[in-house]
């Protein structure tokens, strides 16, 4: 082996070897190759960087957008709760639907998305069904990922062995390419896991704090939230009017939250008839507002406050408000589609332990209010301002949902408790529509044989259509798509360009010709699934497949066969991500919802994999000549 082949061996086994362990983030080991290449001279620059032009890439960050439209609108919720419908109480009957389901969203959003979003209900469905939630979540994660075979969008590996076909010269797999197979995969799929896979699935019975998530009503009612909620109306002399919520300094003075503000649509009118003033005022709804620091208070605005009752009546008194008592449903006005609250506990390392809120700054720093605080074994209520916080304890915060999630990358600090991303509805529902049509009109241009419009235009034309419509807005757009994957499969791309420009593909390419090819092409296509769906269990199957594409097209010329049997079972066993929890992101979604092991895994995903072996060396070289 030359010095380049040796540089390029110990570039690629430094890439898995950090992608198995996760020492350092898959994208940025992404990026260390790019380097690497580029340092060691095995590729210019302008190679290294190659990958972010690549079709391919570029394809799958404008479906990543299509897909986020297609969550913000609710339409995929939709989809998914009208198929739903019809599971029933019967395990085997809601292992079924649920694989359907699943399946069908999932070969055309992606999988990972189709997961998070059913994952919520499929666990209610469970609860509801009388069913231990791990006997439905690894059938909804397995059931997204043979979906995402069945189409070229399905998954990325799909698109990266068609681009690599066209590359080649060769005719690009079409969009339904894949769809008989996948229909077969799939049908298989589900046929094992209701007869053997439910037999082998763990029934775990749900530890008791996560048989029931907190609604936002039970925290209210948990944290006597009614009991503390007043309403105070500005009136006309009041000191409050013009000026902003930051600018009234209950807070600060009087250690109260300003929650809600209920707004007349049109100031109130005084009428003089004779001795006698009649105050005209709108009987249309009260616009609700959600406060912000810089909200300017104006006439008979209602605050909805929360508070202790003396801290208010000083308020009142001073500030010129009158005092009501707080709506039964004020509560629930707290919660809309931008604004929610949610229950986070300090775990034993957290920053906050020893602190008054007051102490920690926490509304400036984490943009959200404080309601309650809760301490273990103890029921009564606890100042807000001058209660220490220690480890164990829980507080009810109030804000955007967005501010709320992002505690849940400082798990240093907080445990968020439940899933308030759950409670996160749609923000644009009257949209649903639109995105309908532009991802009805995206697939049709896409599944057109021969069309005008390439695939990586039609995705391009729908992201675009996505954000000019409102579907979603420009940041919004930005946020749905997955950097990460982005950045490492248009990393990758160059390592295999670099094992490609060395020789390195044509000596292995060579070696199972010599080898595997000798028995004939059927047991170079199974060497090919075994070793494609081994690497998927450990690495990414964007990385797998952007290694193993160019092998696997080497390998059928070596033999002097058409390549497309090749490629498509690479493209098949690269979304065989069955056997361990780590193999694909959907896989770990439900790993903590339903307690799983890395055995049970295994336990399910090793015979799932010898029956899409099977499967696919039956029927791809029917569909495919050699």
């Amino acid at each position: 082996m030359t010095p380049d082949m040796w540089y390029a061996v110990i570039i690629l086994v430094a890439a898995i070897i950090l992608f198995v362990t996760e020492w350092i983030r898959v994208d940025l080991v992404a990026v260390g190759v790019m380097v690497a290449l580029t340092l060691t001279g095995l590729l210019t620059t302008k190679e290294a960087v190659a990958g972010f032009s690549n079709t391919a890439v570029i394809t799958i960050t404008a479906l990543f957008v299509v897909g986020g439209a297609v969550m913000h609108t609710g339409l995929a919720s939709l989809i998914g709760q009208r198929i739903l419908a019809i599971a029933g109480t019967s395990e085997v009957r809601l292992i079924v639907v649920v694989m359907v389901a699943v399946s069908l969203i999932s070969g055309f959003i992606s999988d990972t998305g189709t997961v998070a979003m059913l994952l919520p209900a499929i666990i209610s469905l469970a609860y509801s069904a009388k069913v231990s939630p791990s006997k439905l979540l690894i059938p909804l994660s397995f059931g997204s990922l043979l979906g995402g075979a069945m189409t070229l969008i399905g998954t990325p590996p799909n698109l990266i062995i068609s681009d690599t076909l066209q590359e080649a010269g060769l005719k690009p797999f079409s969009f339904f390419a894949y769809t008989p197979v996948g229909i077969l995969l799939l049908i298989a799929g589900i046929i094992f896991m209701a007869l053997i896979g439910r037999k082998l699935l763990p029934d775990y019975k749900p530890q008791k704090n996560l048989q029931h998530v907190d609604t936002p009503d039970d925290l209210v009612a948990h944290y006597r939230l009614p009991a503390s909620l007043f309403r105070l109306r500005v009136r006309r002399n009041s000191e409050l009017l013009g000026k902003t919520i930051a600018e009234t300094t209950l807070r600060d003075k009087f250690n109260i939250n300003v929650l809600e503000i209920l707004r007349p649509p049109t100031p109130r009118q005084v009428v003089r008839l004779g001795q006698q003033q009649i105050i005209l005022q709108s009987t249309k709804e009260l616009e609700q507002i959600t406060p912000a620091q810089e909200t300017v208070i104006q006439l008979d605005d209602i605050l909805i406050v929360q508070g202790n009752y003396a801290d208010i009546q000083l308020a009142a008194g001073s500030r010129n408000l009158g005092i009501q008592p707080a709506h039964p449903t004020d509560g629930k006005l707290l919660i809309t589609d931008e604004v929610g609250m949610a229950e986070i506990l300090l775990p034993p390392r957290s920053r906050l332990a020893g602190k008054t809120i007051v102490d920690t700054s926490f509304g400036r720093v984490y943009k959200l209010t404080v309601l309650g605080i809760q301490k273990p074994n103890e029921s009564s209520p606890f100042n807000l301002k001058n209660t220490v916080l220690e480890f164990g304890d829980s507080l009810l915060v109030l804000g955007t949902w967005r501010d709320i999630l992002a505690l849940k990358d400082n798990q240093r600090d907080f445990i968020v408790l439940g899933q308030p991303e759950a409670m996160l509805g749609p923000k644009n529902r009257k949209k649903a529509p639109i995105a309908l049509l532009i991802l009805v009109g995206m697939l049709v241009a896409m599944a057109i044989p021969n069309s005008p419009v390439s695939v990586t235009t039609a995705s391009l034309l729908a992201a675009l259509l996505a954000v000019l419509t409102g579907c979603l807005s420009v940041d919004e757009a930005y946020g749905a798509i997955n950097w990460k994957s982005v950045v490492l499969i248009a990393g990758m791309i160059p390592m295999a360009t670099a094992l490609n420009n060395v020789g390195l593909v044509n000596i292995v390419a060579e070696g199972l010709s010599h080898s595997l090819g000798a028995f004939g092409p059927l047991a170079l296509m199974a060497g090919l699934f075994i070793v494609t769906s081994l690497f998927t269990q450990v690495i990414s199957n964007t990385a797998t497949t952007v290694l193993i594409a160019p092998l696997a097209l080497s390998a059928a010329r070596q033999l002097g066969v058409q390549p497309y049997a090749f490629l498509m079972t690479v493209a098949i066993a690269a979304s065989m991500a069955f056997a361990s929890p780590v193999a694909s992101p959907a896989n770990t979604l439900v790993l903590g919802a339903g307690q799983y092991r890395f055995k049970d895994y295994l336990k399910i995903g090793a015979p799932m994999l010898a029956i899409m072996l099977l499967i696919t060396m039956i029927f791809v070289p029917l569909l495919w000549h050699f």
